[in-house]
């Protein structure tokens, strides 16, 4: 076949892999919905494993990053008195942006994606739902987490799961223990009362 000077046609948005469209600048796309819903659905996939994370290890263990100890100390020494457990929208709104602009470009080159969206609850003692759910840039993410998890914020999560889990535990022991001891007793039961057997 010989080549024609027409262009050919650009490929679908369907055919394009995530991978590489997430990759490409922003301004490349304007509004498309498909790559807002693809980030999203990246954003809430971190959000799910990160909670399991909380849930599963004792929060003040976990180290989020290579650089934990610098996010924390910058993000203490920039935002001292920032009230981290509960987070209010309007005060984090209200902290301007040359506060946090210089914050977050701090880590870039440090933080891979370090302005990358990512979901933020604004009440560490709950899961991420809408109602308690904002988005944030990554690094915002990573500092505030971690600030929670070395000032004790996040075992509320961890604690309660695992008294869940313990509950469950308790609860299937107990229904063990009960079913072994009837099973126990209709085989003693059976044994004594077999038809055709005589007892001595």
């Amino acid at each position: 076949m010989e080549a024609t000077g027409e262009t050919e046609e650009p490929v679908s948005g369907e055919l394009v892999s995530v991978a590489h469209a997430l990759s490409l600048p922003a301004e490349s796309y304007g509004n498309d919905p498909d790559i807002e819903m693809a980030w999203a659905m990246r954003a809430m996939q971190h959000a799910e494993v990160y909670y399991k994370l909380i849930s599963s290890v004792d929060p003040q263990f976990l180290k989020l990053t290579k650089v934990d100890d610098q996010i924390y100390t910058e993000f203490r020494k920039k935002f001292e008195k920032l009230r981290i457990d509960v987070l209010d929208p309007e005060e984090l709104k209200s902290i301007s942006a040359k506060e946090w602009r210089p914050f977050c470009l701090k880590f870039d080159g440090v933080i891979e994606d370090f302005n990358y969206g990512t979901l933020l609850r604004l009440d560490c003692s709950q899961g991420y739902t809408e109602e308690n759910t904002i988005f944030a840039p990554r690094i915002q993410f990573f500092a505030i987490e971690i600030a929670r998890n070395r000032e004790g914020h996040n075992k509320v999560v961890y604690t309660s799961v695992q008294d869940k889990e313990e509950e469950k535990g308790a609860n299937r022991g107990e229904k063990e223990k009960t079913g072994e001891g009837e099973e126990k007793e209709n085989e003693a039961n059976e044994g004594i009362n077999k038809p055709g057997e005589t007892s001595m």
